[in-house]
């Protein structure tokens, strides 16, 4: 029993930190990857489709992405989904090849972008947290019924602990990263 609410809560936590990783691969560095446009979504014959099933997206340098939707009819509306973004990012269209230039960030802008970072890296430990508290409840409301003894539910509340540690360090580790990458030049 007490495996089963650590299987659950140790997925929740995962979940959480994959959700993170999600969100601060939309922060915007100042080098070009092709998940910035992850998020974006196309008209494509009425429905919105992501952009990445109407279009190859590749990087052509360091500061510049290239998307080959593939179809023709295709090139305005993912240029239109581009501009219409919060990414603030201008395409250039030759032809069927969209190019999209990353302008450098600022000093002022990777301030920040970091401190959006740390924002969402302290939502992440929110949630993290707010599971362990779920799961401790599910191991006081076990004794409660006397499905288990208090010493187990002492291990089990250690076990908890460990798992909530280890995903906070996890975090941690995942906004560091992303705070040196951001204020490189």
């Amino acid at each position: 029993m007490i495996d089963d609410i650590k299987k659950d809560a140790a997925e929740r936590m995962d979940k959480t930190v994959h959700a993170l990783q999600d969100s601060l691969a939309k922060v915007r560095t100042g080098r070009a990857h092709p998940s910035l446009l992850d998020h974006l979504s196309v008209s494509y014959y009425g429905a919105d489709t992501p952009l990445k099933q109407v279009a190859n997206i590749n990087v052509e340098d360091a500061r510049t992405l290239t998307i080959q939707p593939f179809e023709q009819a295709m090139v305005k509306a993912v240029e239109k989904a581009i501009m219409e973004s919060d990414l603030g990012l201008n395409p250039n269209t030759a032809g069927t090849v969209i190019r999209v230039p990353m302008p450098p960030l600022t000093e002022e802008r990777r301030r920040d972008l970091t401190r959006v970072v740390r924002q969402e890296g302290e939502q992440a430990k929110v949630a993290v947290r707010n599971i362990r508290r779920d799961a401790n409840g599910d191991l006081k409301d076990m004794v409660k019924e006397k499905l288990i003894t208090e010493d187990d539910e002492r291990r089990g509340h250690e076990i908890i602990q460990k798992l909530t540690d280890q995903h906070v360090k996890e975090i941690d580790e995942l906004l560091e990263a992303k705070e040196k990458d951001l204020m490189a030049v």
